[in-house]
């Protein structure tokens, strides 16, 4: 019996004091727990630091890659200004090239169509008759016809020869026949002026100026005192040519020597 109640005295106090000692375990349970806790908050705060800062990082590489890009991209249209500039100013350049062009052309133009007016073919019309002549041909005419005005006979003579050498087919060929004969009239060389003469009207003697050419070979033969041969030619204008001026000075003069 004493056994007994000692034994529960015994188990009394042990609860007794397990009932004062509770709340220091319950303390010591929470602050274990506050711990966990804190510290799955430290780590979960952490991996989302980490996070974070990979995602930072992440996005540091975006935005380089985009600066880079927008780096390029300015580049790139710097480079397009600047190959703009170039090709307008290559067009600008092409341009003033094409301009200068088509002034040289125009003016080539113009030179050729005026170097060839002077090669083209004229009209003329010389004693009552109209014929082509080039430019070159009518322009050694008047020379020659120039010389014979300012009396110049000797330089008219060899110039109507010369013509008549380079002119064979010229339209010229009668009246020069008759400015020949009368430079060597006036240079005395008669025999030459008669057969140009001559020449003259065997030619056209329906020429405006057979009836002068005539009476030209007449002055030579006076000159040459053939008086006979000047005689026969002042009957043959009047017979040939009646209505002419050189028939009117022939009757004249064949009175005067008869």
């Amino acid at each position: 019996m004493i056994k007994f109640l000692s034994r529960i005295s015994s188990i009394c106090l042990t609860g007794l004091f397990l009932f004062n000692s509770a709340p220091s375990y319950a303390g010591l349970f929470e602050d274990d727990e506050a711990r966990k806790a804190i510290l799955e908050n430290r780590l979960e705060n952490r991996q989302k630091i980490e996070e974070l800062k990979t995602y930072n990082a992440r996005n540091d590489v975006e935005i380089d890659k985009v600066k880079k890009n927008m780096l390029d991209q300015a580049n790139s249209l710097e480079g397009l200004r600047s190959e703009i500039a170039t090709l307008r100013g290559e067009k600008d350049s092409l341009t003033k090239d094409l301009s200068d062009m088509q002034r040289k052309i125009k003016d080539l133009t113009q030179a050729f169509e005026m170097r060839f007016a002077k090669l083209e073919p004229v009209k003329v019309t010389v004693d009552g008759r109209e014929f082509m002549a080039e430019q070159s041909e009518k322009r050694d005419f008047e020379v020659a016809l120039d010389l014979f005005k300012k009396g110049d006979f000797p330089a008219s003579s060899l110039a109507f020869n010369d013509f008549l050498r380079r002119y064979t087919q010229t339209g010229y060929k009668l009246t020069a026949l008759f400015w020949l004969g009368n430079s060597q009239y006036a240079t005395k060389e008669y025999k030459d002026a008669i057969a140009n003469f001559k020449l003259l009207l065997s030619i056209d003697s329906s020429s405006p100026r057979a009836p002068e050419a005539m009476l030209s070979v007449s002055n030579c033969q006076l000159d040459m005192k053939d008086t006979k041969s000047a005689k026969k030619t002042w009957e043959d204008i009047i017979k040939i040519y009646p209505d002419s001026e050189a028939a009117n000075a022939a009757k004249e003069r064949l009175a005067r020597f008869k």
